[in-house]
């Protein structure tokens, strides 16, 4: 046994030493795998991202190019059958719809209100006594299909709207669902038209072209 006891050294440090190495991996060996279990979702976090930014921007094109459309387009201002109906009556005909083609698109309504007039408007400006505007600002929750189906239900719309704005943004909980804030513009001839939509000389100083 003698002749064993100069390796007591080498063996005793060589079991402190695996001691050492077991102990850093029991400490560390979670932690780890923990970092790279977090380092795998940020990863699939970051891809989720860019494919909703994607899907962000394909609306937000979408959007543009209908609103370019819609200006384009010079549809007909909307025009009572009856005359001497009050600015109540004129707007809910147009809102009933646009609150119909939301319904219809499965999109809910978080808030929405309306302002009679905008005073920005040139229609508004020189020409108050034969158009009536209102601007309808909305809240509404929706996914990406649905809003862009609504989006093109304002643009088959027979009438005009104005797509004053929409932002879009991520719902927090659920990047599926979009939190959208619209705003349109609303366009009613105060009695019914005697001429064409399209006045072909500007209205006291108004363009002739449906207001943008």
């Amino acid at each position: 046994m003698d002749k064993y006891k100069k390796y007591y050294g080498v063996m005793i440090f060589a079991a402190a030493l695996f001691a050492l190495f077991l102990a850093v991996y029991l400490i560390l060996g979670p932690r780890i795998a923990e970092t790279s279990n977090l380092k795998s979702n940020i990863e699939n976090q970051e891809n989720q991202l860019s494919s909703l930014k994607s899907k962000i921007t394909i609306v937000q094109n979408k959007i543009k190019k209908i609103k370019n459309s819609i200006v384009s387009s010079q549809k007909k201002i909307y025009s009572p059958i009856e005359s001497d109906l009050g600015n109540d009556t004129l707007f809910f005909t147009l809102y009933n719809d646009v609150i119909e083609m939301l319904h219809s698109n499965s999109i809910k309504i978080k808030t929405i209100e309306y302002t009679y007039n905008p005073e920005t408007d040139s229609f508004v400006k020189f020409g108050k006594d034969v158009y009536f505007v209102c601007d309808v600002e909305m809240e509404v929750v929706s996914n990406y299909v649905n809003l862009g189906k609504f989006i093109q239900d304002v643009y088959q719309y027979p009438y005009y709207i104005k797509i004053n704005n929409i932002e879009v943004k991520p719902y927090a909980k659920d990047k599926k669902v979009l939190i959208s804030n619209i705003s349109l513009r609303l366009y009613a001839h105060t009695s019914p038209e005697q001429t064409e939509d399209i006045p072909t000389e500007p209205i006291n100083g108004a363009t002739s072209p449906l207001p943008q």
